[in-house]
């Protein structure tokens, strides 16, 4: 069987290859550079897709505060996935969905001001009978293993330690919340109603939580904290200042000056 020969381009003719009756030329290489039509329809779909991905599928945020040391800290900027807890949809078969579980960190819509965003992890599910005694979460009168949470040093709180307590002295407790939490108490053990999460920040001490202002409510979750992309190196309140002392030290350099602004060891961590 005869077989063509390959048909080379007159743009790549070999040196000395010319038609019959053409003088020979050299050729030029040409640049081809897009025009402001097609980089704008290049911008627009880069644009597009920015906008969806922000809209359904991650939302950055930054953490303000020192309720879930160590897990986040001050200075923390995420990215959230805000569809992994969504109805499953269309995106089924693109993006994974599932349930709230238990020990989930969650971002949510505070309930006493739906426009204000709060993260917390998740310690009560629909059902679970939780107790705190002395800072120990018990679920179903079962001591919960909990390597996340941390106890920094403050001052003695009954209300907060040994949770739920009839009686209160702390102005940050909300009042509806403390007249509905009665409600859902039996022998001690305060039972989440459905639909509902107990929430608590994994910094115990400091953090206002479900023991403060009450459950939280599926539809108001928008989504799972999923990395940290970048950290500020900002102090956090509950940081214990260390004592003076006359030990002589180094200055620090001027590219540690530069450099130290941030936790670059942080960056593009994984949250669990």
């Amino acid at each position: 069987m005869n077989q063509q020969p390959p048909v080379i381009s007159p743009l790549m003719s070999p040196p000395g290859a010319a038609s019959p009756g053409q003088t020979r030329t050299q050729a030029h290489p040409h640049l081809i550079f897009p025009n402001l039509l097609d980089s704008l329809r290049s911008l627009a779909s880069i644009t597009v897709a920015a906008l969806f991905i922000l809209t359904f599928v991650v939302q950055p945020f930054r953490i303000p505060s020192e309720s879930m040391e160590r897990t986040l800290l001050v200075g923390d900027f995420l990215l959230v996935n805000k569809s992994i807890f969504a109805p499953p949809g269309h995106w089924k078969w693109l993006l994974p969905y599932r349930s709230v579980r238990r020990d989930d960190i969650i971002v949510f819509h505070f309930p006493l001001s739906p426009s204000e965003h709060v993260v917390k992890r998740v310690v009560g599910m629909p059902g679970d009978r939780v107790r705190l005694v002395n800072g120990m979460v018990y679920i179903d009168e079962q001591r919960q293993k909990e390597p996340f949470a941390v106890f920094e040093r403050s001052y003695p709180d009954d209300f907060r330690d040994d949770f739920p307590s009839s009686v209160f002295f702390d102005p940050g407790i909300d009042s509806s919340w403390w007249l509905e939490m009665h409600k859902d108490v039996n022998h001690g053990e305060l039972t989440v109603p459905p639909n509902s999460y107990f929430v608590l920040g994994d910094n115990r001490n400091y953090s206002r939580d479900s023991r403060y202002w009450g459950f939280v409510q599926p539809d108001r979750v928008e989504g799972r904290p999923l990395l940290i992309y970048f950290s500020l190196r900002e102090p956090s309140t509950t940081d214990m200042e260390s004592l003076p002392d006359d030990r002589l030290g180094h200055e620090s350099s001027p590219l540690q000056d530069v450099l130290g602004f941030a936790r670059w060891s942080r960056m593009f961590r994984l949250v669990r």
